[in-house]
């Protein structure tokens, strides 16, 4: 199969239409002699992790709380290991880029005086199921930006060490693309589906994290050796049994409490009300046969229950699905909870690309905004606008005076033989899916997975490595029929990558510091000494670790 190559040119490109990617698009459209690109796996309009919608605006600063009130609870929720300067960026930002979604047409919950509903003390309600929707169609209205839908992003051009573009390809059609940019915003997502899902067969796609996240963003920057933070600091959702939808709208939203088979409110027999001690605890006791767990809603009113079912329409149907097909509803039973397997995620934890405060990585040229930023856990939806936003701005000031910068020809025909290669009409001795199996097989029973309890050791990591090394040579191996088969072929050997750098951070942080996150059984306890950034630098298929000094508020860090 023979690929027609096309080479576009602009001056911003976004990898990643998602969240932090269409604010930042917009950010960069009020420059109107400036040329963007957005280029986005599926179609910008449902992609992404806010596909399905989102019934809250989980970090937002309620009237009586301050951005510093935030920094410390962000700070005390991750123990300690927090980009403060970061966190305190977003947190002084959080209220403006709610009022703006909210011109957009977001409907924000309000109560008789006009102000927002509150979930918490740093959430407000909202009905957004329509939100994906409204960022796409205000960005594809945007004269100055160009959308390419169904175009995957494979790797960065590097030239002198600045980036000056990426490759990618058509999903359906036989094109190979050179884009070259002055500047480029990754905005790809975190990584899920590295370790065996709570669901499998059919289901499998059932998962808190949206599942063609594949850890992309990550994997071109581990490749093209820019400087990557905390991947050790894993997420595991606390979830709705089966369905995987989110346990905050009952939680938070109507304050059920958790309770085990007994009927017996069990947190806190497991220390400080956090969100890793909601999830150990849960696996605890169930551990020790004491499941299964449950948020209490049995005796909820009618009213109440009403709410919940609407709540979950807005960003997990399956929920309110499951509650009207078996016909029990939660005012009538409790609501089964579960963990999730382990997900890397810069949004909700701290993983992702080590960046200054103007969200610029160790790559010039290259800046990283949302669940792909590292080092500023808690940011959820709004937080990754104001990291977008931040990205944009400092993006726009590094192309001033820049041209664009082209390859020869033959450089640009290596990489597309690259690809054609992979499109033989070869039959390899393993499938993409089986390749893919094998990994989460290997990262569940050897890197701390659900059957193990989130639990890992030493001597299994380095099974884990010596077998994700053995798959990721045997994924050279893989051949593709068609273009669909060729993306599948990118994203099972991007979550090999990012498996490879994970299990070398899970090794290098000696303790055990978050609960299920990492609990490393060779170090039980958490060691001040440890209060360090674990970060790493690939360069000739070696993961080199640097352990960085935290950084407060009030400092300004440079690369």
């Amino acid at each position: 199969m023979k690929l027609e190559t096309k080479i576009l040119e602009t001056d911003i490109l976004v990898v990643g239409g998602g969240t932090s990617g269409c604010y930042a698009a917009l950010t960069l459209s009020q420059h109107e002699d400036m040329n963007i690109i957005v280029v986005d796996k599926a179609n910008i309009k449902r992609s992404g992790c806010l596909a399905a919608g989102v019934n809250a605006i989980n970090a937002y600063i309620n009237e009586g709380y301050t951005p510093e009130d935030f920094v410390d609870y962000v700070k005390k929720e991750a123990e300690g290991i927090i980009r403060e300067d970061l966190v305190y960026s977003i947190a002084k930002n959080l209220n403006k880029v709610t009022r703006n979604m909210e011109k957009l047409g977001l409907t924000i919950l309000k109560d008789s005086g006009g102000k927002y509903v509150t979930r918490g003390k740093r959430s407000i309600k909202i009905n957004g199921e329509n939100i994906k929707p409204l960022l796409a169609n205000e960005v594809e209205s945007k004269r100055n930006i160009q959308v390419l839908n169904k175009v995957n992003i494979i790797d960065y051009i590097i030239k002198d060490k600045v980036v000056i573009g990426v490759y990618g390809f058509h999903v359906e059609e036989n094109i190979f693309y050179v884009i070259y940019s002055k500047a480029v915003i990754c905005t790809t997502g975190g990584a899920s589906g590295l370790y065996k899902p709570n669901n499998s067969g059919f289901s499998k796609h059932k998962m808190w994290y949206s599942p063609f996240n594949t850890g992309a963003g990550y994997a071109m920057g581990i490749r093209a050796g820019a400087e990557m933070t905390s991947f050790e600091m894993r997420f595991i959702a606390l979830r709705c049994k089966d369905t995987i939808a989110p346990t905050g709208t009952v939680a938070q939203g109507i304050g059920a409490k958790q309770v085990n088979g007994n009927n017996e409110n069990y947190v806190r027999n497991y220390g400080k009300p956090l969100t890793t001690t909601r999830l150990f605890a849960t696996v605890e006791e169930n551990r020790k046969g004491l499941g299964p767990c449950y948020l209490n809603t049995k005796g909820i009113s009618k009213v109440v229950e009403e709410e919940l079912y609407k709540a979950y329409l807005n960003m997990a149907p399956a929920q309110t699905l499951k509650w009207i097909e078996n016909g029990i509803g939660p005012s009538t039973e409790n609501l089964e909870i579960e963990g999730t397997e382990p997900y890397i995620v810069g949004g909700h934890a701290a993983s992702g690309y080590w960046v200054d405060v103007n969200r610029a990585t160790s790559i010039s040229g290259l800046y990283a905004a949302g669940d792909v930023a590292g080092g500023s856990p808690k940011k959820y939806v709004t937080g990754c606008f104001v990291e977008g936003e931040i990205a944009a701005v400092a993006a726009t000031e590094f192309i001033k005076n820049k041209k664009n910068e082209l390859l020869k020809e033959d450089e640009i025909n290596s990489k597309v033989l690259f690809l054609e290669t992979l499109l033989e009409d070869v039959c390899g001795m393993f499938s993409v899916n089986e390749i893919e199996e094998a990994m989460q097989k290997v990262m569940d029973e050897y890197a701390g997975g659900i059957s193990k309890n989130y639990v890992y050791n030493s001597k299994r990591l380095y099974i884990a490595s010596v077998k994700i090394e053995e798959l990721l040579t045997l994924s050279k191996d893989l051949h593709a029929n068609d273009m669909r088969d060729l993306l599948q072929i990118f994203e099972v050997i991007d979550r090999l990558y990012v498996c490879k750098v994970l299990i070398v951070h899970l090794l290098n942080r000696t303790e055990t510091r978050w609960k299920c996150y990492g609990e490393n059984a060779d170090f039980p306890e958490k060691d001040e000494n440890m209060l360090k950034y674990v970060n790493s630098i690939y360069k000739d298929g070696k993961v080199k670790v640097v352990l960085r000094n935290l950084i407060k508020r009030d400092e300004v860090y440079e690369h």
